[in-house]
């Protein structure tokens, strides 16, 4: 009977229902001033579903444990001497009053340099300690923080590191509160170590590209002072290249290797060979669909060799080039193509053969050109004829813009001089000028205002055995909207074929609504023709959409062609570089 009863009671106390636990609601007073880094950090102002601990010493841990995190909270931005009470007169309902007292500001600031930079020998001397100086982040009057003193630090020490130190460290720091004063005494001391020299170039990675390769892309020089940009972009141009999957370029910080640095290029290669296919539209030539293949190690020298054929409504091409790999800022390729083009009547085939060096120097590209050509041209209603030509070209492009692909500000500036010569195939000499100038100018925080100015001009007896691409016809999307496509120029017979002149103006207004959506508001004007006198501006203004799109911004644009009294529709991508 006892062990019946004491079984019985083992069930009736495992059956008795748990004592209900109190929810617990917090809340807190505190200045706008630091009210948001106390909501964002403390633990008990973050948690949902509190309950109210049943002991008084765990409540009293609680608060504890509180009061630390945020007089902890507070030091990190300066306020050393809080007051914290809490108030618990409602059991289930406390309130957190904060108030943080004054906040510590700078008062003294001693910034000391040690090693090579500090000797009067060293570059920039006394004049650049005290540029680092007046650079310091964190000067004297400014609120004290702990984010804003290890930032001050770093950037001081960045400084440094950029350029010669590479071994550059903080050596000492010291920030000294005084509660009583709200004030701090900040002490720092940088060490920079040697200066750096960079030495050759040791390469891992590579498999089957050849050994050389990356050395031919690099304009770093052995016996040049450490530069971390020049660093990173060569470690950029490298990935850019087709030839490589990823690129770390670095170098060992060793202060014992600083008078000649060797400099670590790892690399991984890509896939040489690329097969792609592509459709697309728009309303200059029409639709579109084309392939190109791409090999990256042609006959395992590092050569690139691309061709790829284009079928378009209106302009057919088949092209094949080689890309020789850089020896320094220059690089050669050579190529030939086949292209035919039927525009405003105006049949054009053409075969070529060419050679190009191009160079970039920053945001300035250059290229020569040399070109043997063979074009027919057959314009509509008239005689067709052919030529002979070799061409030479320089272009001269400054790209100053905050992206190449969706510029909102800077300019685009180009020159082009060439031409041919009789004593060299072509039936008369001739020399071509061509400019062109796109200025972005950001209003108010998003919208765009686009000014574009173009204009050349061929200086030559008569236009004549002058092959199309040396002469100037205008009209369609990118140039003057509101006329077809290169159907401003000379009449011949039924076509359209290229003048000796050319003017175009635009000026255009893209309104961004979202980030993804946009509309535009524009007037162009221009025209191409053989001589002055025939030169008459034609207009056309109108709206369109904007959609920001991976490969640019692309255009969608009704406009009106004034002379004309016709609407068109334009759709191609917004900006052509």
């Amino acid at each position: 009977m006892r062990l019946a009863a004491l079984a019985g009671g083992v069930v009736a106390l495992a059956s008795a229902p748990l004592a209900a636990q109190q929810p617990l609601e917090v809340r807190l007073e505190a200045p706008d001033a630091v009210r948001p880094v106390l909501e964002r950090h403390v633990r008990l102002l973050r948690r949902e579903n509190l309950v109210l601990p049943e002991e008084a010493a765990d409540r009293a841990a609680m608060t504890r444990r509180t009061r630390r995190e945020i007089a902890d909270l507070l030091a990190t931005e300066g306020y050393f001497t809080p007051r914290v009470r809490f108030d618990r007169a409602d059991a289930g309902r406390w309130v957190i009053e904060v108030e943080p007292g004054p906040r510590t500001t700078i008062s003294a600031v001693s910034i000391e340099f040690e090693g090579e930079l500090s000797s009067p020998a060293s570059d920039g001397g006394a004049e650049h300690l005290e540029l680092l100086r007046a650079g310091w982040r964190l000067p004297v009057g400014e609120p004290f923080s702990q984010a804003g003193w290890d930032g001050a630090k770093q950037q001081l020490l960045d400084a440094v590191s950029a350029r010669r130190y590479a071994a550059a460290r903080i050596a000492r720091s010291r920030a000294e509160i005084d509660p009583e004063t709200a004030t701090a005494t900040l002490s720092v001391t940088l060490d920079s170590g040697p200066a750096f020299y960079l030495g050759e170039l040791q390469v891992e990675g590579l498999e089957h590209l050849p050994a050389d390769l990356v050395q031919r892309y690099s304009l770093l020089r052995p016996g040049s002072p450490y530069d971390r940009e020049e660093l990173l972009a060569f470690q950029t141009g490298l990935q850019n290249t087709p030839h490589f999957g990823s690129v770390i370029v670095d170098v060992d910080r060793d202060p014992a290797l600083a008078a000649a640095v060797p400099v670590r290029v790892q690399v991984t290669e890509a896939l040489p060979k690329y097969l792609g296919f592509g459709v697309g539209f728009s309303t200059n030539t029409g639709a579109r669909v084309e392939t190109t293949y791409r090999d990256s190690n042609l006959r395992g020298r590092g050569w690139e060799f691309a061709t790829g054929l284009r079928l378009e409504q209106r302009r057919q091409a088949l092209y094949a080039d080689i890309f020789l790999p850089p020896k320094g800022r220059h690089r050669d390729s050579f190529g030939a193509l086949i292209d035919r083009s039927d525009l405003e009547g105006l049949k054009v085939t053409s075969q070529a053969l060419g050679a190009t060096r191009s160079a970039v120097r920053g945001d300035i590209e250059t290229q020569l050109a040399l070109r043997l050509q063979h074009e027919k041209i057959e314009p509509s209603g008239a005689e067709s004829r052919t030529s002979n030509t070799l061409t030479a070209n320089w272009t001269w492009v400054k790209r100053a813009v905050d992206d190449l692909l969706d510029p909102t500000r800077g300019y685009v500036f180009e020159y082009q001089v060439g031409g041919g010569a009789a004593v060299a195939l072509a039936e008369r000499d001739f020399l071509r000028l061509y400019s062109r100038f796109v200025r972005y100018q950001p209003v108010r925080s998003t919208d765009v205002f686009i000014l574009r100015a173009e204009g050349g001009v061929t200086l030559a007896d008569s236009r004549e055995g002058i092959p199309q691409d040396f002469l100037f016809r205008t009209g369609g999307a990118q140039t003057v909207r509101g006329y077809d496509y290169q159907s401003l120029g000379v009449k011949e017979g039924n076509a359209t074929v290229g003048g000796r002149y050319l003017a175009v103006a635009s000026a255009e207004y893209v309104r961004w609504f979202q980030p993804q959506w946009g509309a535009a508001f524009f007037v162009d004007a221009g025209d191409a023709a053989d001589t002055r006198d025939d030169f008459d501006l034609r207009v056309g203004y109108g709206i369109g959409a904007r959609w920001r799109s991976p490969a640019g911004p692309l255009a969608l644009d009704l406009a009106w062609g004034h002379q004309e009294r016709s609407l068109r529709l334009h759709f191609g991508v917004a900006i052509a570089f």
